[in-house]
C-alpha cells in the first residue's frame, strides 16, 4: 500500500495531485500527517483531489484512523486518511429508514 505522507508546510493542491495520480492507477491510498498542521494540509488535499477525480469519473472517499509510528526513536500518533475508490464493491445499503432530520433553528441556535 503506498503512504503518502504530509507536513504542515506541504503544498495541498501537490499533495491533491498525487492523490489523484495513485487513485487513476490503484483503487487506494493512505494518505499520513503528524500534527495538526499537517492534518489540515491532508484533509484539504483529499477533498482537492476527489474534484480532481470528479472529471476523470472516480468518486472517492475518505476513511480516518489513527497510527502509531516511530521516528528517531520516539512514538508519535500519526492520522491516516485511507482513501477508496467508492464503487460497487461496497456494502449494500441497510433496509433501516433514514432518520428524519431535525427542524432547522428558528434563531440563536447552536451551529456544528
Amino acid at each position: 500500500m503506498n503512504i503518502i505522507k504530509v507536513a504542515s508546510d506541504s503544498r495541498s493542491t501537490a499533495v491533491a495531485g498525487a492523490i489523484a495520480g495513485v487513485m487513476r492507477e490503484q483503487d487506494s491510498v493512505d494518505v499520513q500527517a503528524i500534527g495538526a498542521g499537517a492534518v489540515n494540509q491532508a484533509v484539504k488535499a483529499v477533498a482537492i483531489a476527489r474534484g480532481y477525480l470528479e472529471l476523470d469519473g472516480i468518486d472517492i472517499i475518505c476513511i480516518p484512523s489513527f497510527v502509531e509510528v516511530t521516528i528517531e526513536g520516539q512514538e508519535r500518533t500519526a492520522v491516516r486518511l485511507g482513501v477508496e475508490r467508492r464503487g460497487s464493491e461496497a456494502a449494500p445499503p441497510t433496509s433501516e429508514p433514514e432518520p428524519e432530520s431535525e427542524p432547522e433553528p428558528e434563531s440563536g441556535g447552536p451551529t456544528y
